[in-house]
């Protein structure tokens, strides 16, 4: 066994319940199936859904719950009822997990874990900031787990769906900053990162929703997998937008967290 789970059981030991936030990312379902293997862990996953929250994340998660006999409560993540998300302002995260974690106190007095790990650490997440005043802990933190370290118990577990799943934050966060979080832009992103995905095969995809248009970001070694897919992938995209009146912007490599427009607001703000 690693020695990274093997501290990761010892943190999850000290606890006799856990309520534990999935999403249906590659951290949370970990965190879940490990908490689920403890004997005396009183254990409960609440899952959020929303429109910014993929369905086949949402599927992931039943299926996982259905396989590993987890007690799963999907609930209405409520940030859609808050103009401080819709906004979206550079603390969008901020907004957004309040309002999760307002929902999940409404149905559990156990305390609440996140999948964050150590890596996440290093980056602007202001949803940090939420979880901290709400009182959420975070394991794989605690025990000084990156996301490297998560795969390998994923793969160690067998769970070898998710083991090797690229990163799927939600979908406004392929919503450039400042631009007002709408459920049809929403729903765009994931038809065209699925309509992708089904041309060149899984990996990091994103349709970025920009003050320019839709702009299409994808790792370069995906275009590798299929002939002329380039020039194939700009008329579907180019088509998808015609179809709903949007721009096509292009393509361009995978950046992450490209969406993000800080020095944006701050020159929106000097003027």
């Amino acid at each position: 066994m690693p020695e990274a789970l093997a501290h990761l059981q010892r943190i999850l030991g000290t606890l006799p319940r856990l309520a534990v936030a999935v999403s249906g990312g590659v951290d949370s379902l970990t965190l879940a199936h490990v908490a689920s293997r403890q004997a005396d862990l009183v254990l409960t996953v609440l899952h959020a859904v929303s429109p910014a929250v993929p369905a086949a994340a949402t599927e992931r998660v039943r299926r996982h719950a259905r396989e590993a006999g987890w007690a799963l409560s999907v609930i209405d993540a409520g940030e859609f009822a808050d103009p401080g998300y819709r906004r979206n302002p550079i603390d969008r995260c901020f907004h957004c997990k309040t309002n999760l974690y307002a929902r999940i106190r409404g149905v559990t007095d156990a305390p609440i874990a996140s999948g964050t790990n150590l890596d996440d650490l290093g980056e602007y997440r202001p949803g940090l900031e939420a979880a901290r005043e709400h009182g959420v802990r975070h394991p794989f933190v605690e025990a000084g787990i990156g996301k490297s370290t998560v795969r390998e118990i994923a793969a160690y577990l067998r769970l070898d769906d998710i083991a090797e799943l690229p990163a799927q934050p939600c979908l406004a966060s392929r919503i450039e900053t400042g631009i007002a979080i709408d459920a049809r832009d929403l729903a765009f992103v994931a038809r065209v990162e699925e309509a992708v995905a089904q041309l060149v095969g899984p990996g990091d995809i994103r349709c970025r929703v920009t003050a320019d248009g839709i702009r299409l970001e994808l790792e370069p070694q995906l275009l590798e997998r299929t002939p002329d897919a380039g020039d194939r992938l700009d008329r579907l995209v180019a088509g998808l937008c015609a179809a709903e009146g949007r721009r096509y912007a292009g393509r361009r490599a995978y950046r992450r967290g490209s969406a993000f427009r800080l020095e944006r607001l701050d020159a929106a703000a000097s003027r």
